[in-house]
């Protein structure tokens, strides 16, 4: 397996670059993202993923660890393939993807072309977890502010409602509110919704 490549680009296109390491030139895929970082470079570093198929040896690059992480979580979805997460990583930052993932907001992953509602609801299913873990861990907070997340619902769970539920209606509360609300006024709120 390749996991990075270090060299001089010698071509650039907003969908792949031309990496040339010791007189051996590298065609690579880019996000987006990615080639906005390379444009006006003249070496980089790139992390890459090599993805194998019967017709295709196809190399992937990416300009950081945490975008390519991204990627290979996304390919391990059934139905999404390396070109739309490729799209994904184009379209949305890391950071907005992984709120939207959180946040459960499929509205803005199928903004992506070609993810319909289907495949934006399998994303955040089988990757809300990994990313709040991955948070939790890193220390890496999701948008908002989340001592005031955290301490409501722990406070409603302790109330009895539905952890669902409850995150539901916080995330829909401090969306609308823009974070400027007190605790207690975050669960009176959200205690008359449930």
């Amino acid at each position: 397996m390749i996991g990075y490549l270090k060299g001089n680009l010698t071509f650039k296109d907003p969908t792949f670059v031309i990496i040339d390491v010791n007189g051996v030139g590298y065609e690579v895929r880019v996000s987006l993202y990615t080639f906005s970082k390379l444009k006006d470079l003249e070496a980089c570093l790139l992390y890459t993923h090599l993805h194998v198929k019967e017709d295709a040896h196809t190399l992937y690059g990416f300009s950081g660890r945490e975008e390519k992480s991204i990627f290979l979580q996304l390919i391990s979805i059934s139905g999404v393939g390396p070109n739309t997460a490729m799209m994904i990583n184009s379209s949305l930052t890391v950071e907005e993807l992984k709120s939207a993932i959180v946040n459960e907001d499929v509205a803005i992953i199928q903004r992506v072309k070609g993810i319909g509602n289907k495949t934006a609801l399998r994303i955040i299913l089988e990757l809300k977890d990994k990313i709040k873990k991955e948070g939790i861990e890193s220390g890496v907070t999701t948008p908002g502010n989340n001592t005031l997340r955290g301490e409501a619902l722990s406070a409603l769970l302790t109330l009895g409602i539905n952890k669902n539920v409850a995150e539901k209606s916080i995330h829909a509360i401090l969306t609308r509110s823009g974070n400027d609300i007190t605790l207690e006024e975050l669960i009176k709120l959200v205690l008359k919704r449930a």
